[in-house]
């Protein structure tokens, strides 16, 4: 029997992830699973009740968004459970870069038990204080990462248009900065709008802006925005959608195991969590994390 466990935050899925994971547990309890859940309430109490979890459970499924499974994946890995996701988020990006099914509860419910565990790789992010994070799939600095940070920080307008008004604030004042970068020992300099460490490709729900990430090939793919103008930057910060905007000749891709990130005043988020000031390292961990997943 296949005991499972379900990490739920109530607040996801514009409070409706609690109904979305007791559907969940039913159909899975139906196909022979025991299912337990918790309900957290904080970021601390996501990672204790998940670290907890893999004590006896076999599958621990994050319920939520990205949030959430980024809080989960501090407690799961590095043990022998397995990580699962009912995405009840807004964007849902390491869902999808999962292969997760579009769907309500019992469609993913029903995929969970059909799908089979599989390895991937895990992102590990180190501050210049020594403190640690996991990471799936995206970290962000620059434009986007200082997006974040003044969205954060407006209590009005909610949703979508929170994120508008920070966007518009931010092109208003944003200017290039000098960023250092050191992958596997060799170092490039030179300015930057933004510069993403994809170990996935997508954050932002959908953006593929490190469009040849593959978390199964032991490398991260850094995508690097130059100084452009801001009607360069409204022109083709749209093309992250496709994965197009790494054909634009101020946008330079490169990969590595080992990535240094510096560059002064600036903002590291990763899966759409703030990390802290840069300067940051990162590696990659191949093969880290089992994963309840649907990939060829």
């Amino acid at each position: 029997m296949t005991s499972a466990a379900l990490i739920v935050n109530p607040r996801a899925g514009k409070g409706r992830a609690a109904d979305q994971a007791a559907q969940c547990a039913q159909v899975l309890n139906q196909h022979g699973w025991h299912t337990r859940a918790f309900l957290c309430h904080s970021v601390t109490d996501t990672i204790e009740s998940a670290r907890l979890a893999t004590q006896s459970a076999d599958v621990v499924i994050a319920c939520g968004g990205d949030g959430t499974v980024n809080a989960v994946l501090q407690g799961v890995v590095g043990t022998s459970s397995a990580l699962g996701v009912l995405p009840c988020g807004t964007g849902n990006d390491i869902s999808s870069t999962l292969g997760m099914p579009k769907g309500n509860a019992e469609v993913i419910a029903k995929a969970l038990v059909a799908m089979p565990v599989i390895s991937i790789d895990v992102a590990r992010v180190t501050t210049a204080d020594g403190a640690t994070r996991w990471y799936l799939g995206v970290l962000s600095t620059g434009f986007d990462s200082n997006v974040n940070e003044r969205a954060n920080a407006i209590r009005w307008p909610r949703g979508t248009a929170r994120y508008i008004t920070a966007m518009l604030a931010e092109l208003r004042t944003f200017t290039a900065r000098p960023y250092s970068i050191a992958i596997d020992g060799a170092v490039h300099e030179g300015a930057g709008i933004l510069v993403s460490v994809g170990n996935g490709p997508r954050y932002g729900g959908g953006m593929r802006i490190c469009p040849s990430a593959d978390i199964r090939d032991g490398q991260l793919d850094l995508t690097w925005l130059g100084e452009v103008s801001k009607a360069t930057l409204l022109k083709v910060f749209p093309r992250v959608y496709a994965g197009t905007h790494v054909t634009h000749s101020q946008v330079s891709t490169l990969r590595g195991k080992h990535i240094q990130v510096t560059a002064p005043g600036q903002i590291a988020y990763a899966d759409g969590e703030r990390v802290g000031p840069l300067p940051i390292s990162i590696e990659v961990h191949p093969a880290a994390l089992k994963v309840v997943a649907a990939l060829a």
